[in-house]
């Protein structure tokens, strides 16, 4: 009888290690940087073709390799870095297992020259699918070049389930972004199809994240700097105000390598409990200094899982750091009554030039004259109860001659209530529905008969689904009706934000937005009609967000941008000043296709039985 079990071939072996190590290009990228620094670069460019399908490039000014660590370093866990059992406890570099270069030879086309600067010629070496295929002497300059090709030749199972191109070369840019931010030492470039998308000098590293985020990220960070004897922690959060919906900018580093962790993440939105506007998380760049032999980075394939020995006391730390931060800063929930309220200028107006306000006087006024003082408003004459009171004493030497009609007009405008900023109309409680009005609570929500009782309405949700519902039915036809702005809107883009604003470019127009880049800065002349103007911001950060940091297949694009302007078309001051105003709100509601429920899932109506209310009485 033969053996069962086998060695499994190279080959083989190494396409399966490839599986857990290389899940899409930007793994690639990310190994490829990881091993670049450990050969302690200065400088490193990288080269990406159709997000990395085609071609992936990086060159490195490292100290390169001889001819026989150039053939050996293809070999699974063949590394210069481990040397004993003890070394996995005590680790420096990013890579340690040598199951990089391995995994991405097992499963491409690879060519490598490097040269080491005690040799006068490099080497070139030509690897497919694990197999050596030519190995020669070359002129290249010091350091190391790899071109990978054909990603996922072998391996068609895994090349289909890769996503579009714009997300794939987005995980990409997420890599390159966690190195950089990790290596402000660093000079790195990002080229994707010719453009160069990132060009990033060594700096500081509150200049590397500006350079990164945008120039308007100077003013939003809040340095953090606590020495302990656990942990020495540097870095920044971002100031709460400047809070985004999504988790897009949080970062956290130890010993200079990025690592994720839900547990030190709550430290950090614990700290800034009353500070967050709901529905939006910190931002935060955070770096820790941690003894090598307390922590174990050996816990998931791609290293961003780290067990921490100390853990419990450097939650504390980063807790205690960051609300001392705030604090130091005055980042704290206050009432602005010091804000210079003149400089919160709509920005279509700040082309215009200021003029200055006339100031008209009465000169006829006189203080002392009871005739026809009763026709004036309280605010043209300055009526108070204190210079009311002080014309009586004056005209009746503390006699009261005033009449009745005076006082009474006195304690109406003294007493006068705060003007509500919706005109109700009065709750008629007739049998018939059909006669019944309907009216607003709080400014949101509607409240109307039916037949089996009362019937709430979500004003918002429901106007956010007349207004999908709309947009999704007409677009794909017809352009979306657009308004022209007086003063262009202008915004400075991450570089991500312009990747997605041209990848995009062609459905924005078609939803109604146009604008022109010029540099980083994204001026825009129109967007929907639906859409008011101090609204626009947040409809252009909804889209961002909506379409920036998920997943999104090509065919969702257009529901989750409409979702987005629907979702900014909601957020306009609502105009239900009368019944007639109300019904027709409720008439275009139950036009739509769902009208129990917004796009985004959440319920519109909820009614409320006669039995129910009958219940409530006993």
């Amino acid at each position: 009888m033969s053996n069962l079990i086998k060695l499994l071939p190279d080959n083989i072996a190494n396409q399966i290690a490839a599986g857990e190590v290389i899940q899409r290009p930007a793994s690639v990228v990310k190994e490829l940087l990881e091993n670049a620094i450990d050969a302690g670069a200065t400088v490193i460019d990288v080269n990406i073709k159709d997000s990395g399908k085609t071609l992936i490039q990086v060159v490195d000014n490292g100290k390169g390799m001889n001819a026989a660590d150039a053939i050996l370093c293809f070999k699974r866990h063949a590394t210069s870095k481990v040397r004993t059992a003890d070394d996995l406890f005590s680790l420096t570099t990013k890579g340690f297992r040598g199951e990089a270069l391995a995994s991405i030879a097992a499963i491409s086309h690879i060519q490598m020259k490097t040269k080491t600067s005690e040799e006068e010629v490099g080497q070139s070496i030509l690897m497919e699918g694990s197999e050596l295929k030519k190995q020669e002497e070359v002129v290249c300059p010091v350091g190391t070049s790899f071109e990978i090709k054909n990603l996922f030749y072998n391996v068609p199972a895994r090349r289909n389930f890769l996503k579009k191109e714009s997300t794939e070369f987005k995980h990409i840019q997420d890599e390159f972004e966690r190195i950089a931010f990790a290596h402000p030492e660093l000079g790195l470039t990002l080229t994707h199809n010719g453009s160069e998308i990132y060009n990033l000098p060594s700096a500081v590293l509150r200049k590397r994240i500006v350079n990164i985020l945008g120039g308007t990220a100077n003013d939003k960070l809040v340095p953090i700097d606590e020495e302990t004897d656990i942990v020495s922690l540097k870095g920044f959060v971002i100031k709460p105000e400047h809070a985004r919906k999504t988790r897009g900018d949080q970062f956290f580093f130890v010993n200079d390598r990025y690592f994720k962790s839900t547990y030190f993440n709550h430290s950090v939105t614990k700290a800034f409990d009353g500070l967050l506007k709901q529905g939006t998380y910190p931002g935060y760049f955070l770096y820790m200094d941690v003894d090598p032999h307390k922590i174990d980075v050996n816990v998931h394939p791609t290293k961003t899982e780290i067990k921490f020995e100390e853990e419990k006391f450097i939650y504390s730390i980063l807790l205690s750091s960051i609300r001392q931060a705030l604090g130091k800063y005055n980042i704290a929930p206050t009432l602005e009554f010091e804000q210079e309220t003149s400089f919160n200028i709509p920005h279509a107006m700040k082309s215009q030039t200021p003029v200055e306000p006339s100031i008209q006087v009465d000169t006829e006024f006189n203080p002392f004259q009871t005739q026809g003082r009763s026709n004036r408003s309280s605010s043209a004459t300055g009526r108070t109860k204190e210079n009311l009171t002080a014309a009586i004493s004056n005209e009746g030497f503390g006699v009261n001659k005033a009449t009745s009609s005076e006082w009474e007009n006195f304690y109406s405008i003294e007493e006068e209530k705060p003007a509500i900023e919706e005109n109700y109309p009065p709750i008629d409680l007739d049998d018939s529905v059909g006669n019944a009005s309907s009216f607003l609570v709080k400014g949101s929500y509607i409240i109307t008969p039916s037949k089996s009782g009362l019937m709430m309405i979500h004003a918002r949700r429901a106007i956010e689904q007349i207004v999908y519902s709309k947009i999704h039915k007409s677009f794909i036809v017809n352009p979306i009706e657009s308004q022209k702005l007086l003063f262009p809107l202008e915004r400075e883009l991450s570089k991500h934000e312009i990747t997605l604003w041209l990848e995009n470019k062609t459905i924005l127009n078609q939803l109604g937005y146009s604008g022109e880049l010029e540099g980083a800065i994204l001026k825009v002349n129109a967007v929907p009609s639906v859409i008011q103007e101090e609204a626009i911001s947040n409809s252009l950060d909804e889209i961002f967000e909506s379409i920036g940091y998920k997943d999104i297949d090509r065919g969702e694009i257009a529901h989750t941008l409409v979702l987005a302007i629907a979702k900014s078309a909601a957020m306009k001051k609502l105009n239900l000043a009368n019944n007639e105003s109300i019904q027709a709100l409720i008439d275009q509601l139950f036009q739509c296709d769902n009208h129990a429920y917004s796009p985004r899932n959440k319920k519109i109506i909820e009614t409320i039985t006669l039995d129910e209310i009958q219940h409530k009485f006993g």
